[in-house]
């Protein structure tokens, strides 16, 4: 097959996988349907809960730790979703990724205000994230799947929601260190350069 041939068949298959999944939500996760609002709310909630609760003062390094979070996230669950391990089954839209309310909102505001809570505490981050984790991975979605909210196959478990959890936020939290770290390099370099100059 030509490689026009290809991307014809690709974009045409596109197509009709986009034309499906709109009608899907027309019918079982729209305005109408009670998961709409579950969705929305879940999306809406924890954003409203860290405008409430964000230290301010270290903004822009909390908010880059869940910003880390939420993109590792939404990478990793549109590949699980095309793969077929995780489906989200009710979203707010076809055009976004099924899975914006958790992977944009609960988990990276969840683990933001944890990363918060233990870096202005002396907390052991590592601990509280298997913590959190945990809740998340078996209690959170099992939740979802009760309601039918999430699909699993291929052998995804619990478990390895646990483990992706752990794994990301870790990455999130080792980038943000650095960050951290080479941001009062620079500061002190800066700092020492002003003194020379005075």
């Amino acid at each position: 097959m030509s490689y026009e041939r290809y991307w014809g068949n690709i974009h045409e298959q596109s197509d009709k996988l986009q034309e499906l999944l709109s009608s899907y939500w027309h019918q079982y996760s729209d305005f109408g349907n009670w998961q709409f609002w579950v969705v929305l709310a879940s999306l809406v909630l924890p954003l409203v809960l860290l405008y409430f609760t964000v230290d301010r003062t270290r903004i822009f390094e909390v908010f880059f730790f869940g910003y880390t979070v939420h993109m590792l996230w939404a990478y990793i669950d549109i590949a699980l979703g095309r793969s077929g391990y995780l489906t989200h089954t009710f979203f707010l839209t076809p055009l976004l990724p099924n899975a914006t309310n958790i992977t944009a909102s609960i988990l990276p505001v969840g683990f933001l205000l944890l990363y918060q809570y233990c870096t202005n505490h002396q907390k052991n981050f590592y601990l509280y994230t298997i913590l959190l984790s945990a809740v998340f991975s078996f209690g959170l979605a099992p939740l979802e799947h009760h309601f039918k909210f999430i699909d699993s196959g291929k052998g995804m478990s619990l478990f390895y929601i646990f483990l992706i959890d752990i794994g990301i936020t870790l990455v999130a939290y080792w980038v943000t260190r650095l960050l951290v770290k080479v941001k009062a390099a620079a500061y002190d370099k800066v700092e020492k350069e002003r003194r020379k100059n005075v």
